[in-house]
């Protein structure tokens, strides 16, 4: 088996979807976490990193940068991408819609004028985030009945994508009060005993 070595910092952030498919594949790997007050980035790691960014994946000594495209590769490798080129494209589909949502996130999460970043919240949880959980509802719906998975008959990484969408919006059922499968497809995901195993043993940090 190869060596796999993931590097981020000592956070979830960009790379916990990378670490959700390495454990519920049960797939061995180093997690490499970096910490600023023991100046171990940017140092040597930055030099390192193909774009000078992480995370990054280490296999065997060779790298692979950019969080989907790593995370992808994992999928890929882990049997975790979907059956069929098909469900492969709706699990790549699923992931990018959860990047978006991603982004909406850190939109307002770095907002420095606190009034702003205020009104930039409230406007997302009131109607950006149900609009784009309505979209996942009904097309979870669509996938034998929503009481399934995301895709096709199996966890895939677009299922692992939601799970670590819902610690991204706080950890919370708030959010899909309204939306019984979405939650209830979450809570499948989370109770995979390996995935809850990592999702219990995983150190504690604020994002």
């Amino acid at each position: 088996m190869p060596n796999y070595q993931l590097v981020y910092y000592n956070r979830r952030g960009r790379a916990e979807l990378c670490r959700l498919i390495f454990h519920a594949a049960g797939v061995p790997f180093e997690d490499i976490r970096l910490d600023y007050t023991k100046g171990e980035w940017p140092g040597e790691w930055k030099a390192k990193a193909p774009f000078g960014q992480v995370p990054f994946l280490i296999v065997d000594g060779k790298m692979l940068a950019q969080t989907k495209a790593v995370a992808r590769y994992l999928a890929r490798e882990f049997n975790l991408a979907g059956k069929t080129s098909w469900d492969q494209a709706r699990a790549d589909m699923f992931i990018d819609e959860f990047d978006d949502i991603s982004t909406e996130v850190y939109k307002f999460a770095s907002e420095k004028d606190e009034a702003k970043k205020a009104e930039m919240s409230e406007k997302f949880y009131n109607e950006t985030l149900p609009r784009h959980i309505g979209y996942l509802e009904n097309l979870l719906k669509e996938n034998n009945g929503g009481n399934g998975y995301l895709v096709g008959d199996s966890l895939t990484w677009a299922g692992l994508g939601i799970a670590n969408a819902y610690d991204l919006l706080g950890g919370t059922d708030a959010p899909f009060e309204n939306f019984p499968l979405l939650a209830g497809l979450i809570k499948r995901v989370r109770a995979h005993p390996k995935v809850a195993e990592w999702i219990n043993a995983r150190p504690q940090t604020p994002f």
